[in-house]
């Protein structure tokens, strides 16, 4: 369809119909609907961006908990914001939150802006992003178009292509801008994405319970599934590694922390090395440690947004500890009996829980 040509009467019967529903169906007690200042709402949209609702809940509870306002977030360190995140995933926005943090400080002083353009440059927001934080903050009028919107309108009007390619965007956004109404922003924004998240999901979609089921081209055509679009099928490369779980007597495991930018960037890791490399031999040249291969665990995948790692986890035992080589800023000896405050990547949380012994 052209969305050029779009009716402003069906536009408000689609509007009143969502909101409809939604005062009755939809989500209404999620911990940053309480309060819902910008600052809350923020760091929800945030740990939203490709996380379903209920994992999200308990890391921004524990969040909200340890950085209240936005004053307490830019005083932390990266670590600290990066330890609350570990199990999260996509630890660029964690990064990214605690610079935005800062940038406010210093440039908003410490006040989250107001204006759209100001808000959408800020570090891992973007213009979808924007546009929820003040319409569901503040009540003003913005068009959002995250996954769940995506998959509303290319279902409703039979949008064809993948949403990623930018004139199937540009398309779905005209129908998102021309769809929101002028009042009740912050309940019809918050009503798209509930309907994607609970009805209108990716498989399975309850179309029987959709409130806007009687003029939805693709369940009228028999044509759910078709939209949206797939993206278009590749072959993600590949790519195999051994990590080493180096304990010493006292059954504490070496660590190194990551680069900053990157995979698992800023996080703390396990050493890795190539699948051919003997581990032994690497510890003595590149670490200065004498170890011994006490097994090799059982092999796991950890899917990236660009390429599927295969982990090999090795253990070794390591008989001399303490090498001056390993200096404290690279390096760190890690207690998996008592937790400490490090962000952790998951694969690697995983691991020092399986090799724990069981009390």
């Amino acid at each position: 369809m052209n969305p050029t040509a779009f009716d402003p009467k069906a536009a408000e019967s689609f509007a009143h119909r969502l909101l409809a529903w939604h005062r009755e169906q939809g989500r209404h007690h999620l911990p940053w609907q309480r309060e819902p200042t910008l600052y809350r709402v923020w760091i929800s949209e945030i740990m939203l961006q490709q996380t379903r609702v209920a994992t999200v809940i308990p890391y921004y509870e524990r969040f909200m908990a340890t950085f209240p306002d936005l004053a307490a977030l830019a005083a932390a360190d990266e670590e600290q914001v990066l330890r609350l995140w570990s199990g999260l995933g996509y630890y660029a926005r964690a990064r990214n939150l605690h610079r935005a943090a800062r940038i406010i400080l210093q440039h908003h002083d410490g006040r989250f802006p107001e204006q759209f353009e100001q808000v959408a440059a800020l570090p891992g927001v973007g213009r979808s992003t924007a546009g929820a934080i003040l319409s569901l903050a503040l009540g003003q009028r913005h068009p959002i178009l995250d996954g769940n919107v995506k998959r509303v309108l290319a279902r409703h009007f039979a949008v064809a292509g993948w949403p990623g390619h930018s004139a199937v965007a540009r398309q779905l956004w005209a129908l998102s801008e021309q769809l929101t109404p002028q009042r009740q922003v912050a309940a019809y924004n918050q009503a798209m994405m509930d309907l994607g998240a609970t009805l209108c999901t990716r498989t399975s979609p309850n179309c029987n319970r959709c409130p806007l089921r009687q003029s939805c081209l693709a369940r009228v055509r028999d044509e759910v599934a078709r939209y949206p679009e797939p993206r278009p099928k590749r072959e993600l490369p590949r790519k195999e590694v051994q990590m080493l779980l180096l304990q010493d007597p006292e059954r504490r495991v070496l660590l190194e922390k990551r680069p900053p930018t990157g995979i698992w960037g800023g996080l703390w890791s396990l050493p890795e090395l190539p699948p051919d490399a003997r581990a032994e031999d690497w510890c003595l040249r590149q670490l200065g440690l004498r170890t011994s291969l006490v097994g090799k665990l059982r092999p796991r995948a950890h899917a990236f947004t660009h390429f599927q790692l295969r982990i090999l986890p090795r253990l070794l035992r390591v008989e001399n500890p303490a090498p001056g080589v390993l200096d404290g800023g690279r390096w760190v000896w890690y207690n998996p009996g008592q937790p400490q405050d490090r962000g952790l990547a998951a694969p690697v949380l995983a691991l020092l829980r399986e090799i724990q012994p069981q009390e």
